[in-house]
């Protein structure tokens, strides 16, 4: 049997260059070697979006076009939505009776997030607990591996002690699932900070071919590039990380002009927006097919809902059985 891969995003609406690099194309590669699932994450979106959950129904949809246009199969990988399959929050309920406060206060990706929020000291409760329903997501569906940036392996590191500590209670059920981690790191984002929507310097996988070219056109590049002709440093510069990610076959002919002051930021950009364009153009055509079938997109889910609904009821049949709850 393939090994299965649980892996997913929170509902935050139409996804960017970053999602695209960093999570999806590594998505698509792994269908044909492994059993894929996708996950909705809409409970995880309540963390941080508790007061905007009207949002929740339109940004799912819209994440799940984008994960379609980059070349998801919903039939190699169901695709389903978190709070469809109740007993995530019942194997959360579980796992969060097997972990102690302070092991979850010590996680650095918690932390750091509370920091970057400021929410250190009005830290919801399902806030600090997120790594224990990540983990009842990914063991609900005994997931072998999961694809991860380096940044949320201390999430997976508490997964793994879960399913330890279950195995050892009551019955091993649980496999201890490992980090796939992603072949391309975060992209920067048009401000040479790391990509985001919520800091405005984000460019969309959906965004057209004017909007493309007037947020490149307005990129920062190399601050110590005042002429032409001055030496650059293109490991600042998110243009060149854009040309690492969508057209490598040329990379070393713009590192070398970057560095040797013979290839100019103007015309870089301009070689890069078109490039981009080029790269993202098949997508926008599968996108505007989904837009004008919205029923496809319910159907899509309700049978990825049904799938993943009838695995995690077997698993939580053998959990109740482990635990001998009635």
């Amino acid at each position: 049997m393939k090994k299965r891969i649980l892996s997913g995003m929170r509902p935050t609406g139409k996804l960017h260059l970053g999602h695209l690099a960093g999570a999806l194309e590594n998505w698509v590669k792994l269908q044909d070697e492994y059993s894929n699932f996708h996950l909705v994450a809409d409970w995880h979106a309540l963390t941080t979006a508790a007061d905007r959950t009207e949002e929740l129904a339109e940004n799912t949809r819209e994440m799940v076009i984008d994960w379609l246009s980059a070349g998801i199969d919903p039939q190699k990988s169901p695709i389903f939505v978190q709070s469809h399959i109740p007993e995530h929050a019942e194997l959360f309920l579980i796992f969060s009776m097997l972990i102690t406060v302070p092991r979850l206060e010590r996680n650095p990706a918690v932390k750091e997030q509370a920091q970057q929020l400021n929410l250190e000291d009005r830290m919801a409760y399902g806030h600090l607990g997120y790594p224990v329903l990540q983990a009842a997501d990914i063991l609900l569906y005994k997931g072998d591996l999961v694809p991860v940036g380096e940044d949320q392996v201390p999430h997976l590191e508490i997964s793994r002690e879960l399913a330890r500590r279950f195995n050892k209670l009551y019955k091993k059920i649980f496999p201890e699932p490992e980090a796939k981690l992603t072949d391309f790191g975060r992209l920067l984002g048009t401000d040479a900070r790391r990509m985001a929507k919520s800091l405005n310097n984000s460019i969309l996988i959906a965004d057209s071919t004017e909007v493309i070219t007037k947020k490149i056109k307005r990129c920062i590049t190399d601050p110590a590039r005042v002429h032409k002709n001055d030496p650059g440093h293109p490991e600042i510069c998110p243009i060149y990380y854009y040309h690492k990610k969508f057209h490598p076959a040329t990379l070393e002919d713009i590192k070398t002009g970057c560095i040797e002051g013979t290839l100019g930021c103007v015309e870089h950009k301009n070689d890069m927006t078109r490039k981009l364009i080029d790269y993202l153009e098949p997508m926008w055509e599968k996108r505007e097919y989904y837009e004008q079938h919205p029923a496809l997109i319910d159907e899509i889910i309700e049978d990825g809902d049904r799938r993943a609904r009838q695995i995690a009821g077997e698993t939580m049949a053998e959990v109740r059985e482990a635990m001998k709850l009635p």
